[in-house]
């Protein structure tokens, strides 16, 4: 619960100026840190670097993909038994309340779909799926964990800290022996499906997203720092069309002095009062912008 009186000002202003309005909603990681899944830039990140996967080297190197088939096959077991949290709920309820139209996420973990939202605009993916590079054949991710089970019977379980790319950090004298799954159509390589650093946002999903932020009146944008110009061009995109942009998030946020308003406050708990501010009340908003 927000107690900041400054905060709880803020927010009344935000629900007020969203009221009666189409929201579209830009996320990033730090609406799922609180469901457990690490981010590359929260001071707790920054305080132990750990250089993001390059899609590019990832395709060059069987080593490299070695060492993140025998990283995930770890992480994987703590990153799918994540749940949605407080922000997810909140967008979900927004949506179901025709306040929300639409969530573009530069997240991977699907944790918006689990909790309800339909209109999801996917920026980088999902790590549930994995796709081969060959034959580009999809496979479910929790298939190609049993399948990895089955050629590393003697790998290790165990309580190994969950890394940003939904593996995790181990020694490298444990990932030589470790035997990497293929395509099981035509014995390709494997890759997660998700954009990886280095690689383009797809043209029609990119599409997408813009469509979504052209047919809103508001850009709130949740738990990210923008810091990579896949989502920070649609924040272009809302100063383009000059609508309003709102935006909740602990930390500086690329382009935050185009909003209107920022909160600086946990992001689950203000989303939470933000919707049952919006979903209890009834009045419009007499705010003008």
């Amino acid at each position: 619960m927000l107690t900041n009186n400054e905060d709880v000002a803020a927010l009344e202003t935000m629900a007020a100026q969203l009221r009666g309005r189409r929201v579209v909603a830009l996320t990033g990681a730090g609406i799922s840190t609180e469901s457990g899944i690490p981010d590359y830039r929260s001071p707790e990140s920054l305080a132990r670097p750990r250089r993001p996967l390059h899609g590019p080297e990832f395709i060059r190197s069987a080593a490299l993909r070695r060492r993140y088939w025998a990283r995930s096959m770890v992480g994987w077991e703590r990153f799918r038994l994540a749940r949605p949290g407080l922000s997810h709920a909140a967008l979900a309820q927004l949506e179901a309340r025709g306040v929300v139209t639409g969530v573009i996420t530069q997240n991977v973990d699907r944790l918006h779909a689990a909790a309800g939202s339909r209109r999801v605009t996917e920026l980088h993916g999902a790590l549930a799926e994995v796709v081969c590079l060959e034959c580009h054949a999809i496979e479910d991710r929790d298939a190609l964990q049993a399948r990895m089970r089955d050629l590393n019977p003697d790998w290790l379980d165990g309580p190994i800290p969950m890394a940003p790319d939904g593996d995790a950090d181990l020694p490298e004298d444990m990932v030589a022996s470790f035997r990497v799954p293929t395509c099981v159509q035509c014995e390709g390589v494997l890759k997660p499906r998700v954009v990886f650093f280095g690689h383009n946002v797809a043209r029609p999903v990119v599409d997408e997203a813009y469509a979504k932020v052209d047919d809103a009146d508001v850009l709130l944008v949740a738990g990210t720092s923008l810091a990579v110009f896949s989502g920070y061009r649609f924040l272009l995109r809302a100063v383009d069309r000059k609508i309003p942009i709102a935006i909740v998030n602990r930390g500086p946020v690329r382009g935050e002095e185009r909003a209107t308003l920022k909160i600086e406050a946990s992001t689950g708990e203000t989303l939470a009062a933000l919707a049952r501010a919006l979903c209890d009340s009834p009045h419009d908003s007499d705010v003008v912008w």
